[in-house]
């Protein structure tokens, strides 16, 4: 039931690359100036855990993420949105890991991704109040195809290397 400490420890330092990378991408002009498209580079560490770790590992990482990530950004609505996409997101993939390959993590990436812009615009839905921004959803799943993609060879790449942590 408890972590050991080496494990606490890997989880807190993964976190805290993740969360410098969350924070560092927020201040990157943006590519595309579309409302909501961004890269996701935090998100190569969540893929390389649910390959390398315990599912509640990889959970307390996420979650500690993205409330951190709310907060540091000073933007609580965030909150809103990255719990929804995550735990979407997070769910998809972890049901999906014992099924993909090693060497295609990045169709997990990208089935994440897509999780991910469900629960985003699941929560605009319920926060405006109108379905209307449902038609923005094959703009999100478009470029979170491209940019899971990317995350999750990056991670592929990773996981073949070296561990991240040693």
């Amino acid at each position: 039931m408890y972590m050991n400490a080496r494990k606490l420890i890997e989880i807190a330092l993964l976190t805290a690359i993740a969360l410098v990378i969350f924070l560092v991408e927020l201040r990157l002009p943006t590519l595309i100036p579309v409302p909501g498209i961004k890269l996701g580079l935090a998100n190569i560490i969540t893929v390389y855990a649910i390959y390398k770790y315990q599912a509640r590992e990889v959970v307390l990482l996420v979650l500690v993420r993205i409330f951190l990530g709310a907060i540091f950004s000073g933007n609580l609505m965030v909150l809103l949105y990255s719990l929804a996409g995550g735990i979407l997101c997070l769910a998809g993939m972890l049901a999906l890991r014992k099924m993909i390959p090693e060497k295609c993590i990045w169709v997990s990436s990208v089935l994440g991704a897509v999780l991910h812009n469900i629960g985003q615009i699941s929560v605009a839905v319920l926060v405006t109040g109108t379905i209307t921004v449902i038609a923005y959803l094959p703009f999100l799943i478009v470029s979170g195809c491209i940019a899971g993609g990317c995350t999750g060879l990056c991670a592929q790449y990773v996981i073949k290397r070296k561990p991240i942590l040693m």
